[in-house]
């Protein structure tokens, strides 16, 4: 199979994106993620196979429209008081009724797409890279839990000369992620905490992997410029002695810049629309936490 006509699935295309690599940029979001972070703002990302959300707010109401409960094979859709309901435990995710609502009330996130389609989107806006030295971001959910694809189309964006950067947290087959740097102009790892205990309870896994993979990528790549982020998140990570561990433990070369990202809220709704709870509640950053963090991540 030729490297454009490899196929994943992908929940979203985000274009003139400028804080995920130099220059104007179009996100590729590729769906499935090994970690399960209790802040995660893109829980749509988790699950690797396209799934079906619901937003209320835009329901027509089962008295105006109502089509998507006789679509339903399984009976899942449910017309309760004359408001929509959804029971979960019977869906077998056949997505027919997204494919029946009009209003976008039910949607779903996640397509599969070829490379060439992928690319295709991509270079709509080449005039815009060109002029800022901008390119393809890929991110997630995590690139590698769909390797053939990343490299895939890796591969062929290095044939067309689109510059690509990729987002990754590190959880992933050490030798794919090592041949996915080869082709990339730049690297973003997330580092998030170095305590491996404390790592699993926030994320669900250990970090000794992530760890392992990030030293190899800069012992085999010591010319690859890579940006290391860590989300700073209320309880898990905002302690000064936890950016401080993690800022002394990156190697001290020229092209490896730290950044610190305040945690947010902005995924909370989509919780609601997939069905599941926000794990993390009214939590916020305390005032001027960022600020004295993000001296410490200087001081390394």
């Amino acid at each position: 199979m030729q490297d454009k006509e490899q196929t994943g699935i992908v929940f979203n295309m985000q274009k003139y994106s400028v804080h995920d690599g130099a220059g104007i940029r179009t996100m590729v979001f590729f769906k499935g993620c090994p970690l399960r972070c209790a802040w995660c703002s893109n829980p749509e990302s988790q699950r690797t196979m396209p799934e079906r959300g619901f937003n209320g707010r835009k329901c027509l109401s089962p008295a105006v429209c109502g089509r998507c409960i006789p679509a339903c094979p399984k009976g899942c859709i449910l017309d309760i008081e004359g408001l929509l309901a959804i029971d979960r435990t019977r869906c077998d995710g056949c997505l027919a009724c997204a494919g029946a609502c009009p209003s976008g009330a039910m949607s779903v996130y996640g397509q599969r797409l070829s490379v060439a389609e992928v690319l295709e989107t991509v270079e709509q806006d080449a005039v815009f890279y060109a002029r800022s030295g901008g390119g393809m971001t890929l991110s997630g959910g995590e690139v590698m839990q769909q390797p053939e694809f990343a490299l895939a189309l890796l591969r062929e964006a290095r044939r067309r000369r689109i510059n690509t950067v990729m987002e990754t947290c590190g959880h992933c087959d050490g030798d794919m992620l090592a041949e996915a740097c080869r082709y990339l102009d730049s690297l973003i790892f997330d580092i998030k905490q170095l305590d491996a205990q404390r790592h699993k309870t926030g994320t669900g896994v250990g970090n000794e992997r992530i760890l392992e993979n990030f030293a190899r990528v800069c012992r085999e790549f010591p010319e690859l410029p890579i940006l290391v982020r860590t989300p700073v998140i209320p309880g898990f990570n905002d302690a000064e002695d936890d950016i401080r561990a993690i800022a002394r433990f990156l190697p001290k070369r020229a092209n490896l810049v730290y950044e610190l990202l305040p945690y947010h809220r902005m995924g909370q709704a989509k919780y609601e629309f997939l069905g599941r709870a926000f794990p993390m509640g009214g939590t916020q950053l305390a005032d001027g936490l960022m600020r004295r963090l993000k001296e410490v991540a200087l001081a390394r």
